[in-house]
């Protein structure tokens, strides 16, 4: 079979982060857009950027791109695609699909028309007129921008930011994507410091602690391609046997993190066990106030609680300005916050250095950079 081509969908803001990750991979062949990293490989890409990527969202099979004015067009142009090279005689498949500024706006047709279109596909393919549906499960997407419709199909299933360690959460988790975006995007590296201190169920010194030891994140979950026979479990094995070898387990990390809930810390210390990571992280429970470490350099890096958590202005107002107080007790260390609070710099007592439009799930929030000098 000849390389595949990947989209890699992102939340917006961290595009770059992804890039970065899927360069990693061994990737040379990239193309960033708004929400979405394109690239190429060998088949083994498939499970390598599904085991290996920590911030993108899921890992989808581009099977074709063209333009569609009429449904008749998307019809055929849908059948005319290699769908027989990947979905097998007993597979079962839905379509999902979306419409933006185009002429075919209606999405329920759209994904009527390339159902059938692939079913038609199938037929000819496999010469027959009824299908089970009793094997591997394929999830097709069609995307409709601007009259260009782009035909895939989800290699991952299940959502990249379940990693398998987070069974329950506190409120207003933040994804693991986004944690882990946050830590690539900062100054911190396996040699330095690490705090948390509004840790809640733990996910941003679990995911520091996945990326200092070179975990990879999907070791812990299943994926829909893993039961594509195109694909086949001898190459899925092989992927998982090279992400378990390159896992550090002699690394030493200086990861601490803290909440003034007890329930919220006990969460954290269980998902912290669950991933694998408990023994690289010094869990507290303390009021961030009261949290002190020594160290001359290090990075804080925490989601505290915003608007949508404490609802009253005055409130946030209060808890930034004390974030502000005490974080200025970390004079040579870099801190970021990501936080929904328009008036965050005001209240904090300083402008931030840097500062990136995130996305929080549908909340839109910043990320406030504030750097500290960089030792070696």
């Amino acid at each position: 079979m000849n390389d595949v081509e990947l989209i890699a969908t992102a939340a917006a803001g961290i595009e770059s982060a992804v890039k970065h990750e899927v360069k990693s991979l061994g990737v040379n062949d990239i193309t960033v857009e708004n929400g979405k990293i394109t690239f190429r490989g060998d088949i083994s890409i498939i499970p390598r950027a599904n085991l290996c990527l920590r911030c993108a969202d899921r890992v989808l099979l581009k099977i074709g791109e063209f333009e569609a004015l009429t449904f008749e067009e998307l019809f055929e142009k849908t059948k005319a695609l290699p769908w027989d090279e990947w979905i097998s005689r007993d597979g079962k498949f839905t379509v999902l699909g979306k419409s933006v500024k185009s002429k075919l706006f209606s999405i329920s047709d759209c994904q009527a028309i390339v159902k059938k279109a692939v079913v038609e596909k199938l037929k000819s393919k496999y010469h027959v007129e009824w299908f089970e549906e009793t094997g591997p499960e394929y999830t097709i997407q069609v995307s409709v921008l601007k009259d260009i419709a782009t035909l895939t199909i989800d290699t991952s299933g299940t959502a990249l930011h379940k990693r398998g360690y987070r069974e329950k959460n506190v409120v207003a988790p933040i994804k693991e994507t986004l944690a882990a975006a946050m830590i690539m995007i900062s100054y911190w590296n396996k040699g330095k410091t690490l705090l948390d201190c509004f840790c809640g169920s733990g996910t941003i010194p679990i995911e520091a602690a996945l990326i200092g030891k070179n975990i990879a994140p999907g070791l812990n979950r299943s994926f829909a391609s893993e039961e594509w026979p195109v694909i086949g479990k001898e190459i899925w094995k092989q992927e998982r046997v090279k992400a378990l070898q390159a896992i550090d387990q002699d690394i030493k990390l200086k990861i601490y993190a803290s909440d003034i809930s007890h329930d919220a810390v006990e969460l954290a210390m269980e998902n912290a066990f669950n991933a694998g990571v408990d023994d690289c992280i010094k869990f507290s429970v303390s009021d961030f106030k009261n949290v002190r470490i020594n160290d001359e350099y290090g990075v804080i890096i925490c989601n505290p609680p915003y608007g949508e958590r404490l609802g009253q202005q005055q409130e946030i107002a209060l808890l930034n300005k004390d974030i502000g107080r005490a974080f200025s007790k970390y004079e040579t260390w870099s801190k970021y916050i990501i936080t929904s609070s328009e008036e965050f710099e005001k209240y904090y007592g300083k402008k931030a250095d840097k500062k990136r439009k995130l996305y929080n799930g549908n909340i839109k929030v910043d990320y406030y950079q504030y750097f500290g000098p960089k030792p070696v």
